[in-house]
């Protein structure tokens, strides 16, 4: 028996062989991207949170991920964030061959363009995206990050979701192009007034008495120009900075209780004091609390101090225009 079986193996392995060379290879397949940057300005590159580095005006790059890949290209350029709050970003669904534009409701940071690359519109299919930041020229747009995509069917899926199926072994790559009319309609140079929604016209969070100190309260006055006035802020999560100093709005702790007044301190890299969140509904909340930066008592008098608080949806106290 020992010797018929060992009788066997090789004839049994060269069968095994030419069963695994008759197989059908599998290829991963790469969908490629050529990322331009038409704007007049330099702007960074990032990719799903991801630095990748800085485009010169009128410069290109590439890029070739897995056929599979998802994920967001956008700049944080003009008052855009790396979180992604405040950008207009190109998205895409490696495993459907979805693409799609994500913009921030209260922002367009930069405009953005994406065109399918050899693949000429059919059907519904295969369509370019563009976001322009000028008045109603970014309707079709999600304006929150999707999370579920639909099943792809034989129809086009629905707007802002476009599709361009994969034809025989190479994915559909796409051309992904900042400022698609060479313009920056909105840009930002200069800091920011903080401002109530209950006057967003006269009056301003402050510097008490443009003091520069650890500790210095900080109040709603009226809007005069000083650089007590002016603040580096931006959607999503970050430090405020008042402009030109190395001085932050601070909360004091990490958990402050309400009716805490507000100051400013030296910024130092994660306090999460100084950690704070501009969300999409205009409210000022520090970051990983359920504590806003609330107007005391609703009162626009000179020198109120401003304070957190729980924050309250509908609560016009801490609602902040900037």
């Amino acid at each position: 028996m020992d010797v018929a079986t060992a009788g066997h193996r090789p004839h049994n392995t060269a069968l095994l062989s030419s069963l695994l060379f008759l197989l059908p290879t599998a290829v991963l397949a790469n969908r490629h991207f050529d990322i331009i940057n038409n704007c007049p300005l330099s702007l960074n590159l990032l990719i799903n949170s991801n630095f990748e580095g800085t485009l010169a005006s009128g410069g290109s790059t590439t890029r070739d991920f897995p056929d599979v890949w998802s994920g967001v290209i956008y700049s944080d350029f003009n008052r855009g964030n790396v979180d992604t709050a405040g950008t207009v970003r190109a998205g895409f669904q490696g495993t459907n061959s979805y693409y799609y534009i994500v913009k921030d409701p209260k922002w367009l940071n930069v405009g953005i363009h994406v065109q399918p690359i050899d693949r000429a519109p059919r059907g519904g299919f295969c369509p370019s995206l563009e976001c322009r930041v000028t008045a109603g020229d970014c309707e079709n747009a999600f304006t929150s990050q999707p999370t579920t995509f639909p099943a792809p069917t034989s129809a086009p899926p629905t707007s802002p979701l476009a599709q361009c199926p994969q034809t025989g072994t190479v994915p559909a790559g796409y051309r992904v192009t900042f400022c698609p009319d060479g313009t920056i309609p909105n840009y930002q140079t200069r800091p920011n007034n903080i401002q109530p929604k209950r006057d967003p016209t006269n009056k301003c969070v402050d510097v008490q008495g443009g003091v520069l100190q650890n500790g210095q309260p900080v109040q709603i006055y009226d809007c005069n120009g000083t650089g007590a006035q002016k603040w580096v802020i931006k959607r999503g999560g970050q430090q405020i900075m008042l402009s030109g100093t190395g001085y932050c709005l601070d909360a004091t702790s990490a958990n402050p209780a309400n009716g805490l007044q507000m100051k400013i301190w030296e910024c130092l890299p994660n306090v999460p004091a100084q950690q704070w969140t501009y969300t999409s509904d205009d409210t000022i909340f520090l970051t990983g609390t359920n504590k806003c930066l609330d107007l005391t008592q609703g009162s626009l008098a000179n020198g109120n101090k401003v304070q957190v608080w729980d924050c309250a949806a509908g609560n016009d106290n801490q609602v902040w225009i900037i």
